[in-house]
């Protein structure tokens, strides 16, 4: 109702709902999910959103990084490009191995 959505936007900071879009959409980008070692930042720094992440094999042996600046307004986009711009340097191979790759296999490795 108007009156929650009112109470809810008095707490929502902007500046944190845009870079969190960001996050998201990066994410979304690579089908992330709580088994996979996937990290994205995003932060406004002097009127633009700046982006990092990257993708891991779960026992760090491989990694790819990303990073993008751009419009505010452009935040969900800078996002899914970066996504797909990793999903494309590791190629399917790299997802394929990061899936089949458990936890127990990496704690073995160590």
């Amino acid at each position: 109702d108007e009156r929650s959505l009112k109470y809810i936007d008095a707490l929502n900071c902007m500046d944190t709902h845009v870079c969190v879009n960001c996050e998201r959409a990066f994410l979304e980008a690579l089908d992330g999910n709580c088994k996979t070692p996937i990290a994205g930042q995003a932060r406004i720094i002097d009127g633009q959103i700046v982006f990092r992440g990257l993708i891991a094999m779960p026992d760090g042996s491989l990694k790819y990084e990303t990073e993008a600046t751009g419009e505010i307004a452009d935040a969900v986009e800078i996002g899914r490009k970066a996504g797909e711009e990793l999903k494309a340097q590791a190629g399917e191979k790299f997802f394929e191995m990061m899936v089949e790759m458990s936890p127990q296999q990496v704690l073995g490795q160590i």
